[in-house]
């Protein structure tokens, strides 16, 4: 077995990976997307015990439609190895649950007919908060005017408007097939859903707006867990901190999740 990473911190409140397991248990620590959540499981568990572990702890964010990968931290490499054959748990360790990708040869294929741009929280109350504001106003601007140009459904979400305020003024949201508003993080509403199911042949959406690091990051997410392609404009998003907004992103690509980059001038030129 492959050796485990040094051991977990217990976390405040006295649910960590740093207290004592029950008798005849192993600390684990169950990594899944950006969550990490620690638990036990009994001393000599395979793999069949691991998957239940993630489905009792991620169920309602598991895709049940995908296949997944159990890796384990291996500290000698430093990074996730696949789980060895035969792995049975003997000691504290730390595992994840990877969901195999979308062929890559698909992705960036943007077509009109099968796209949808998702603009996220482009609200009054965050123009002073937000890094290079006024710059993702501009770019989502001309996104839009390209969604109009080229017949490409837009759904607009905003969050807590009665004490956010609306979309800025400067984003215009004429045509937009969706404006709604949210308490949650994500921008796939039951709503959203209905109208993505409305759509025939949706493959892929643009992704842009605010936070980063929080609403943009859950949306594309819960899009890719539902097998759509997701395709953030890197210039046309951002956070309260370039580092959260950084790390948001390297961590999406890096996971090969999602693909970024700009496209402010992809359609008008």
């Amino acid at each position: 077995m492959a050796a485990a990473e040094p051991a977990v911190p217990a976390l405040p409140g006295g649910g960590g990976g740093g207290a004592a397991a029950p008798s005849g248990t192993v600390p684990v620590l169950f990594c899944f997307s950006v969550f990490a959540r620690p638990s036990s499981v009994p001393h000599g568990a395979g793999y069949e015990l691991l998957i239940q572990k993630f489905l009792s702890l991620y169920g309602d964010q598991i895709d049940m439609h995908r296949k997944f990968v159990v890796q384990l931290f291996a500290e000698e490499w430093g990074q996730y190895v696949d789980l060895p054959k035969g792995f049975a748990v003997s000691e504290r360790c730390k595992v994840r649950l990877v969901p195999l990708q979308i062929q890559l040869t698909t992705l960036g294929n943007l077509t009109p007919s099968s796209t949808v741009f998702f603009c996220c929280d482009m609200q009054e109350r965050f123009r002073p908060a937000i890094k290079y504001f006024g710059d993702i106003i501009s770019v989502g601007q001309r996104l839009l005017q390209g969604a109009r140009i080229l017949g490409i459904p837009v759904i607009v979400t905003e969050q807590y408007p009665k004490g956010l305020g609306s979309t800025v003024q400067e984003i215009d949201l004429t045509g937009v097939k969706l404006v709604l508003p949210k308490t949650k993080f994500s921008m796939v509403l039951p709503e959203v859903e209905a109208a993505l199911a409305e759509i025939p042949g949706v493959r892929s959406v643009v992704l842009f707006g605010v936070e980063t690091h929080v609403c943009i990051q859950q949306t594309a997410l819960e899009l890719v867990g539902r097998g759509i392609e997701v395709h953030i404009v890197a210039d046309a998003t951002s956070s309260r901190s370039m580092m959260d907004r950084m790390f948001a992103l390297e961590e999406l690509f890096l996971n090969h999740l999602i693909f970024h980059g700009s496209y402010s001038g992809c359609f008008l030129g």
